[in-house]
């Protein structure tokens, strides 16, 4: 059975590959420049804590708007030549939020992935969907979200993989850890993801990424609603417009870490 916490040596880990979307490329997370640093690349700095220094290696090959066949045609076989210790793959949700979508074919094409990730690398964590109950437009996608997620764990269970149980993460349900644009999470939100994950792999964190969050003042009701008019011009349109336009966010951008490279 798959579990959510390691059952192999946290100090075997020398070298990782995160491959993914906007997700694990850390979009909401800003970085120096145009770059973005994410949860991947804060995991990666926990998981080099535990080697000598400039022993451990490290390569982000996640690329914004990715599709999960994307993903396997052009990330997969590159972490597969890499061979890392570890691999995390998070893949499919941007599958799942097309309309006329269906959560158990993308599982089946996710599955194929993770078994030739597991044949090839040392060990595969996969990533489940989140909890969209509380956020604007995704909350009426919860139920494909929570069957691919199901399919996620059944999938783990399978394939004895270590598991990012996203869904339960329950400091993620806060606003606070969703960027402007409540697509993305914010460089918070990637930190406690950041933190679970190295829990899930038997690293010893510096902070529970489930802790409470400090307590703030009441929002009025009009500012909801302005806070809700700004996102939707800002964010929801563009979005939508590039759906139906055939663009992606990711439209010529490159991996921004495609080598294992010492951290």
């Amino acid at each position: 059975m798959a579990d959510d916490s390691n059952s192999f040596s946290k100090g075997a880990i020398g070298s990782y590959a995160a491959v993914g979307d906007s997700f694990t490329e850390g979009v909401g997370d800003p970085g120096p420049g145009d770059t973005f640093i994410g949860w991947a690349d804060r995991l990666a700095v926990l998981l080099s804590d535990q080697q000598a220094e400039h022993t451990f290696r490290y390569a982000n090959l996640a690329v914004r708007g990715r599709l999960l066949d994307q993903i396997v045609e052009e990330q997969v076989p590159r972490a597969q030549e890499l061979g890392p210790d570890l691999v995390t793959f998070c893949a499919g949700g941007n599958d799942i939020l097309r309309p006329g979508s269906d959560p158990d074919n993308v599982a089946e094409r996710y599955e194929a992935a993770v078994a030739e990730l597991t044949a090839s690398v040392g060990t595969v964590l996969l990533c489940t969907g989140f909890d969209t109950r509380g956020m604007p437009v995704l909350r009426h996608l919860r139920g494909k979200i929570a069957t691919y997620t199901a399919h996620v764990r059944a999938i783990a269970d399978r394939h004895d993989c270590p598991v990012l149980d996203l869904w339960s993460l329950r400091s993620v349900q806060d606003r606070r850890a969703w960027s402007e644009d409540r697509l993305h999470l914010s460089p918070d939100g990637h930190t406690r993801v950041a933190l679970r994950a190295a829990q899930v792999l038997g690293l010893r964190v510096p902070a529970d990424p489930d802790q409470a969050w400090p307590e703030e003042g009441q929002r009025s009701p009009a500012e909801v609603r302005r806070d809700n008019i700004h996102w939707a011009r800002e964010h929801l349109v563009p979005w939508i417009g590039r759906r139906l336009r055939g663009e992606s966010s990711g439209d010529h951008v490159e991996p921004k870490r495609p080598d294992l490279l010492p951290l």
